[in-house]
């Protein structure tokens, strides 16, 4: 496992999500998913996307998906954004429009906050609407007349607008106003980008055909 993460650090940000702590020691991958309950199948999946962009899960890979397992991973991860991540820069972004001319701090500061909602509005989406739709499949409860492809088809990257603030940062603010502070938030927002673009991609090539394969069987029963 330690090699594992040390070959591919972006692997960091997936291991709380999981509940898997660090100091694994030599224990290999099966021990430590299986000490914290974690299925490693699942587990090296995610893994695989973080990896490499252009993977694509087998049938095989999707078929041994659990519901609650990919449920709770994502989340996981919309709590680590909303409560963590985006706070650490927000916190270091009102630093920088303090110190900036009226018009560029009441501009950074209305792009951040409107950013905020639409992330906040995207996650509420799939907590409220998606999520419960795909236990209503698995329970056979179905009632709600939805599908996936649905959500497959509105489904917006919420990454992209930061590369809108990636700009206002590095192209526009004067060259005075914290130069240091800025260059660790443009960091953090690419490090947070990338992590989004991770995120994107679990549910996407993840969650979208296995939910599509319980909609086919769901139906099939019928």
């Amino acid at each position: 496992m330690a090699e594992l993460v040390i070959s591919n650090p972006s692997l960091m940000l997936t291991l709380s999500r999981f509940g898997i702590e660090l100091g694994f020691g030599d224990h290999n991958v099966k021990e430590v998913c299986e000490k914290a309950n974690v299925s490693p199948s699942f587990f090296l999946l995610i893994c695989n996307l973080y990896s490499n962009p252009d993977f694509v899960p087998s049938y095989e890979d999707l078929n041994s998906v659990d519901v609650d397992a990919i449920l709770s991973y994502l989340s996981v991860s919309h709590r680590y954004y909303v409560e963590e991540r985006i706070p650490h820069i927000e916190h270091h972004l009102n630093r920088i429009v303090e110190a900036c001319p009226e018009r560029f701090g009441n501009t950074l500061q209305r792009f951040f906050k409107e950013y905020k909602k639409e992330v906040a509005h995207h996650f509420e989406y799939e907590e409220e609407t998606v999520f419960p739709y795909i236990n209503s499949l698995c329970d056979n409860t179905l009632e709600k007349k939805f599908s996936i492809h649905e959500f497959k088809s509105n489904h917006s990257n919420i990454e992209d607008k930061l590369d809108d603030l990636m700009n206002i940062l590095i192209k526009y603010l004067p060259a005075d106003i914290f130069p240091k502070e800025r260059i660790e938030i443009s960091i953090d927002i690419m490090n947070l980008s990338s992590d989004l673009s991770c995120h994107t991609l679990v549910e996407e090539r993840v969650l979208v055909p296995f939910v599509e394969l319980l909609e086919r069987k769901c139906y099939e029963n019928k």
